[in-house]
């Protein structure tokens, strides 16, 4: 019966540490202030028994708040009744606002429990009139309603402070919530473009293989059968794949993407995009170190890519009148490091607050897929003195170059 009442509550350390204070200090209050004289108590048991289960019942004041304001009501009234009215004990008092407290805390004032726990609290400032005050002048009446009044306020506070702190987190796990969303549409979004992309790059290579494949079996002789067999299978395997692709892949592409025929960009394109960007406002430096070579179609794309995402969140989100863009080559890979040298809004190259969060965009995601995709890794970051840096590392091998 009491697990069925009670189900998962357990007391809170706050409550044992109510309940034990008023406990301790009600018993100290009975057997310390014994005696015979006016204001001292002559039969200290009744009180005692009376803390003791007020004490207990606190233990309890969270589940049945109301129910246990009412049973402290009764309480006061056997108290004096058994142990006379030349006392009243000041735990009871005490134990009273802890529950009107309680109550008021419990409960939204409009609604029925609200206004049922409001009902009980002024049945409990009567009770405390006809028990304690009943002789006594309108100044202490006031005090009295004074400190129930305070006590249940106190009450209302919490509660609207408990609620607003509610609302708040599942605001925050709502937002957080959405964000991840937000994150992982991007980062499919940004897939789906770059398979896109790599589509087009490797039909386009396989065709290559294929149609040179096909010119040097035609260029062999009749002498040449087994040769030209075999190479009669590798072009019609390239011509499958080929097939294979634009079945597979094919359905990406939507209908406001690219002409599937055109060619995408690479590192050969760069000056074009600098002075486009150029016209619209942004000084781009370009500077390129050690000797370039031919790169693997779809790496040049991820490093046009990002410096092109780089380069636009500058002119969208940034104050910087400059950038610089430093492509170094090397035997072991491609560095890419874009930097701005904008100081206002604490925003980047990324269009990032200082914190690295771009609000409203994910150049960022874009930028690392592209270059995880290469086994590299992105780096951003505030420099020093004002602006934001990008920076790409592409690793290479000397087998993985072209040409």
């Amino acid at each position: 019966m009491l697990r069925r009442l009670l189900g998962d509550w357990r007391p809170t350390r706050l409550d044992l540490l109510l309940s034990l204070a008023v406990g301790i200090t009600g018993l100290v209050e009975s057997f310390g202030r014994q005696g015979s004289q006016p204001g001292q108590i002559s039969d200290p048991v009744p009180l005692a028994v009376g803390v003791v289960v007020t004490g207990t019942l606190l233990l309890l004041r969270r589940r049945f708040p109301t129910t246990l304001l009412l049973a402290l009501i009764s309480i006061g009234l056997a108290v004096r009744a058994v142990a006379g009215h030349e006392y009243y004990a000041a735990w009871h008092f005490y134990s009273t606002l802890i529950l009107v407290h309680t109550v008021a805390s419990a409960a939204e004032l409009r609604s029925r429990r609200g206004l049922a726990g409001l009902a009980c609290v002024l049945a409990a400032y009567v009770g405390l009139q006809m028990q304690v005050f009943q002789s006594n002048d309108i100044a202490e009446v006031m005090i009295t309603a004074v400190f129930m009044g305070v006590a249940y306020g106190s009450g209302i506070l919490l509660r609207r402070q408990i609620d607003r702190t509610l609302r708040l987190a599942e605001h925050a796990i709502r937002l957080e919530m959405e964000r991840e969303e937000r994150a992982r549409l991007a980062v499919a979004e940004e897939r789906t473009r770059i398979a896109r992309e790599l589509h087009d790059i490797v039909s386009h290579n396989v065709s290559v293989m294929t149609l040179h494949t096909g010119g040097v079996r035609m260029r062999l002789g009749e002498d040449h059968k087994l040769e030209r067999d075999m190479l009669l299978g590798v072009e019609r395997a390239g011509r499958e794949a080929v097939e294979e692709l634009q079945l597979m892949l094919g359905v990406l592409r939507g209908t406001g993407d690219p002409d599937p025929g055109a060619s995408q960009p690479g590192l050969e394109r760069l000056d074009e995009l600098v002075t486009q960007v150029r016209e619209a406002g942004l000084d781009v430096r370009l500077r390129i170190t050690g000797e370039p070579r031919p790169l693997p179609p779809g790496l040049a794309l991820s490093a046009y890519r990002v410096i092109q995402e780089a380069l636009t969140n500058v002119l969208k989100h940034s104050p910087a009148a400059g950038a610089d863009v430093v492509i170094a080559h090397s035997l072991t890979g491609l560095d890419v490091e874009i930097t701005n040298d904008g100081t206002g809004g604490g925003r980047g190259s990324d269009g990032q607050r200082s914190d690295g969060q771009r609000p409203g965009g994910h150049g960022l995601v874009g930028m690392r897929e592209r270059t995880a995709m290469h086994g590299g890794e992105l780096s951003t970051g505030p420099v020093p003195g004002g602006g934001y840096r990008v920076v790409a590392r592409f690793p290479l091998d000397a087998s993985a170059t072209t040409g």
